[in-house]
């Protein structure tokens, strides 16, 4: 699958022209009903160890949840850790991995923010705003926010506040396990992000796509399933 590294902007900033250049491209986020037939869905990791990132693309089949095809990519990763610009450290290493992908998944739950971000645009935003491709956002920790009350029963879901804005949900999606935080990456309104991530789930915290990607990413599954190739 071939697409330009740079096709939006260049990735060598400092963090000021980071915020910024987050803070220009909001505004092309958009939360949108999502009912379209989904045939493939995918999930995106990150693992760094050692400064090397190791991204990891898996696209299932939307009905089985079996692997169709997994993609990873390692690379130096250069720009620091500074929360909130997650993207500008783990994305050039994502879009690496994806231009091995023979085709790229209907849909993608990255993990980590889309709008449930400081500017309304994280990783998940990033990568919909890039690909012009519905993203999720599912997060294993709050980044802004708060919520109130959570019941135990899997589905649950209290919606997350910050600044007086509903920016995500709280869902359950195993009992006895904290939460993950769903939100709006783009192309996708909130209520088809849980719901997808509800069709994705299977007795995991986290949904089928996003583990198996954070499996591959973190060089756990390397194994996992012989019959399918990793690019």
């Amino acid at each position: 699958m071939k697409f330009s590294l740079d096709c939006l902007h260049s990735w060598n900033l400092e963090p000021n022209q980071a915020v910024a250049l987050q803070q220009s491209l909001r505004g092309r986020v958009r939360a949108e009903p999502f009912w379209d037939d989904v045939a493939s869905i995918g999930g995106v990791d990150v693992g760094i160890l050692n400064g090397m990132g190791r991204a990891a693309v898996v696209r299932l089949d939307y009905v089985s949840l079996q692997p169709l095809e997994v993609a990873v990519a390692t690379e130096q990763i250069s720009f620091p850790y500074i929360p909130g610009l997650l993207s500008f450290r783990e994305m050039p290493v994502i879009l690496k991995a994806l231009e091995k992908l023979s085709g790229l998944p209907d849909v993608f739950i990255v993990d980590g923010h889309g709008i449930a971000h400081p500017r309304r645009f994280g990783i998940a935003s990033h990568l919909g705003v890039i690909l012009d491709k519905p993203t999720i956002g599912c997060a294993k920790s709050i980044l802004v926010g708060s919520y109130q009350y959570l019941a135990e029963e899997v589905g649950s879901q209290a919606d997350l506040v910050a600044e007086g804005e509903v920016v995500g949900v709280a869902l359950r999606t195993r009992r006895g396990c904290k939460p993950v935080i769903v939100s709006v990456g783009h192309r996708v309104d909130l209520l088809s992000a849980v719901r997808l991530i509800m069709t994705t789930v299977r007795g995991y915290r986290l949904p089928e796509p996003c583990r198996l990607a954070h499996r591959f990413a973190s060089r756990v599954s390397q194994h996992y399933d012989k019959d399918i190739k990793i690019k």
